[in-house]
């Protein structure tokens, strides 16, 4: 064991006879506690963090552990313990897989890049969803329809086949970051990594851009869509088209196209879920005497029975009758709010018998009410 330099089974806190996998679990969980981003700052962290990826570099290596473990021979030829850590000053990397444990620690991506790692690989993303509004009558969003939409959206350049690039010509590797996407910048000890300015973290560059789409690799279009509203689909209802948004970036996949239903007012109806309720102006002789009057529905007309003595206010309902509902079979009510309609402008002969009515009828409507007696 070399002399001067602390047990490396002790700075990883395992045994002698650890196994590989138990060095590997016992380091990350080290590297992740004193690693300078999670202790900016932190001088003694960063000697810490040294002193268990020294460690590591050693133990991980059957061949080092070996000679480490047969005595201080294994420093004898000039070499210091934790040399391999030059790998941040842009040597070679420590342990055979240094950047497998950034990796996993830290997501993979700029640590990976600043151990010379290879080429960065730009991230796929997902397109934008678009939303658009679709206006249906009240007929119609009762009783379903299937319609056709234009939604402008972007669409693959035809010209260029998407690459962005003229015809005849092709993307060209990044003369700053050498295709890799990234560049390294020196932070003191560490090398970090960041998406090269110069290409945007593609690793590509076009030099002569498709005349059609200006490089874009996209142009703007109208798409066409056939859009099914299903019977009974209410105002501000969503619907999906899944795949059919915006395209995606960098071989992303598309978002999707919501379509918002605006369903115009009726001016019959009033919606409720999926009752439906309409006034009936019925007259006083109706309302006194009962009577069957027609009123509309979405079907038709069908004959409603008033009973004799109704109110002003009176709601009578139709079972079925009103909208369908959405996603389940069967209907809503038709609910029927009545509203009696006082006789205007009577005649002398009229007013005589209504004169005559009151008479032989005393009953005083405001008797017995709250706040109504003498």
């Amino acid at each position: 064991m070399a002399t001067g330099t602390r047990d490396y089974y002790e700075v990883l806190g395992v045994g002698k006879t650890a196994s590989q996998d138990e060095i590997k679990k016992a380091y990350r969980k080290l590297a992740r506690k004193y690693h300078p981003d999670a202790n900016p700052n932190d001088p003694k962290a960063e000697e810490k963090f040294k002193e268990v990826s020294s460690a590591y570099e050693v133990l991980s290596d059957p061949d080092k552990r070996k000679q480490y473990d047969a005595g201080p021979s294994f420093f004898g030829q000039g070499a210091q313990p934790g040399g391999g850590f030059r790998g941040f000053q842009g040597g070679q990397p420590m342990g055979g897989d240094w950047a497998d444990i950034f990796g996993n620690l830290f997501g993979g991506g700029g640590f990976a890049g600043a151990f010379g790692g290879g080429r960065r690989q730009p991230r796929a993303q997902r397109g934008e969803d678009v939303s658009v509004a679709v206006k249906l009558s009240f007929e119609d969003a009762l009783k379903g329809v299937t319609t056709k939409i234009s939604v402008p959206q972007n669409i693959q350049c035809k010209e260029c086949g998407g690459s962005g690039a003229a015809p005849g010509t092709a993307p060209v590797t990044c003369p700053q970051c050498k295709g890799r996407g990234a560049v390294s910048q020196s932070q003191g000890f560490f090398a970090l990594s960041e998406p090269c300015p110069r290409c945007g973290g593609i690793g590509t560059m076009i030099e002569t851009p498709c005349p059609t789409c200006g490089g874009l690799g996209v142009t703007r279009a109208l798409k066409k869509y056939t859009v099914p509203f299903p019977a009974g689909v209410r105002d501000g209802t969503k619907i999906r088209l899944k795949g059919k948004g915006e395209l995606g970036a960098q071989g992303g996949p598309p978002g999707d196209l919501y379509v918002v239903v605006q369903v115009e007012d009726s001016l019959t109806f009033e919606r409720r879920g999926s009752d439906l309720l309409v006034e009936v102006p019925v007259t006083m002789v109706e309302a006194s005497l009962g009577a069957t009057v027609k009123i509309p529905t979405p079907e038709g007309k069908v004959g409603l029975k008033v009973p004799a003595g109704t109110q002003t206010g009176r709601l009578l309902k139709l079972k079925g009758k009103g909208a369908p509902h959405l996603g389940a079979s069967g209907k809503g009510d038709l609910i029927a709010r009545i509203k009696v309609v006082t006789p205007q402008d009577l005649s002398g002969e009229e007013k005589d018998l209504l004169k005559k009515f009151g008479e032989a009828h005393q009953e005083d409507p405001r008797v017995g009410r709250p706040g109504w007696s003498v």
